[in-house]
């Protein structure tokens, strides 16, 4: 069997497949692909402030959400064990799961720098500090589409406060509308053993604009030419279940959702936004508005250069995929 279906699950190997990927290229990624995290990856874990995680509820749906603390909440003694000194946030009012066995995707992105690196694992132990993540899949990915910012986070922050909005209202809107960033979670169809099988988090990034409210209620966001792992794409095609963190860097706020996604094709659509490849639609089933999501505030500093070249939505739209 090839080193790629040791990595890949077959919707996302039938995603690069119809976005032209070379068979030689995704043989080639997959060797980055590493049931261990190496030593680099471990230092950088350990000294950031905030890892961003994807976690799946009772009923299974997907979530993403930040978890925070001060440099070195993140341990990495042992390459294949990553331990967490703290929750995710609004853990206990999503219902997230955190017990021992449970999949869970991690995102460690220095927003200073703009270095990132993932991690896909299952939950090891769970402890009065927090918990301990087995590795799957460690990988780094590129910088691209980050923004580079400053952290201004007191040592500590205000404790979170969320509440369930129902639908879009005007804070939650003005938020996405503002927005160039945000972290998507997703899932595998099947939580098996298999390191394919399990919960992914990921980063996207653009012009205030790139991610806008259509005018029935969903939410449509451009996907970009990226490391072609089809990750995301790939489990939203096998799965669909999806969820965002759309943060507030200007005040540490955020919008939580949990939905379905799909990825639409059509190249009439597509033309229409400056450099997207598919246009991704989610259908909400739940929104919450979250104050001090983040300990505090990250003020821009540089967008990534070549954010000029993308495109914004001139206005709301009715999403055409079938979802």
């Amino acid at each position: 069997m090839s080193r790629a279906r040791h990595v890949f699950h077959s919707a996302e190997l039938a995603l690069q497949a119809r976005a032209g990927v070379p068979q030689s290229y995704t043989e080639k990624v997959a060797r980055a692909l590493r049931s261990e995290m190496p030593r680099h990856h471990r230092d950088f874990f350990e000294s950031l402030p905030v890892v961003f995680l994807g976690v799946m509820d009772a009923r299974g749906r997907v979530w993403a959400t930040p978890a925070v603390g001060q440099p070195g909440f993140l341990r990495a003694r042992e390459p294949e064990v990553l331990s967490v000194a703290g929750r995710p946030v609004l853990g206990r009012t999503l219902g997230l799961d955190l017990r021992r066995g449970a999949k869970i995707g991690v995102l460690g992105m220095e927003l200073v720098s703009r270095r990132r690196n993932r991690m896909n694992g299952t939950i090891r132990s769970v402890n009065a500090e927090g918990f301990e993540i087995a590795v799957d899949l460690s990988f780094g990915n590129c910088p691209q589409y980050i923004q580079t910012r400053q952290l201004d986070w007191p040592t500590a922050g205000p404790t979170a406060e969320a509440r369930l909005t129902g639908d879009w209202d005007a804070a939650t809107r003005a938020i996405v509308a503002r927005a160039d960033t945000f972290f998507i979670a997703s899932r595998a169809a099947e939580m098996s053993d298999s390191p394919v099988d399990g919960v992914d988090v990921s980063h996207r990034g653009g012009r205030p604009g790139f991610v806008t409210v259509n005018a029935d209620g969903t939410l449509s966001f451009p996907d970009f030419s990226g490391n072609r792992f089809f990750n995301t794409l790939g489990n939203i095609a096998a799965d669909g279940r999806v969820g965002l963190f759309i943060p507030d860097f200007s005040t540490g706020a955020g919008v939580f959702v949990t939905g379905l996604a799909s990825v639409d094709w059509t190249s009439d659509r597509i033309a229409r936004f400056a450099g997207a490849e598919r246009i991704v639609d989610v259908v909400p089933d739940e929104i919450w508005l979250c104050a001090h999501a983040l300990p505090g505030p990250a003020p821009l500093v540089e967008r990534w250069a070549l954010l000029q070249e993308t495109g914004i939505w001139a206005a709301p739209i009715q999403s055409t995929s079938a979802l």
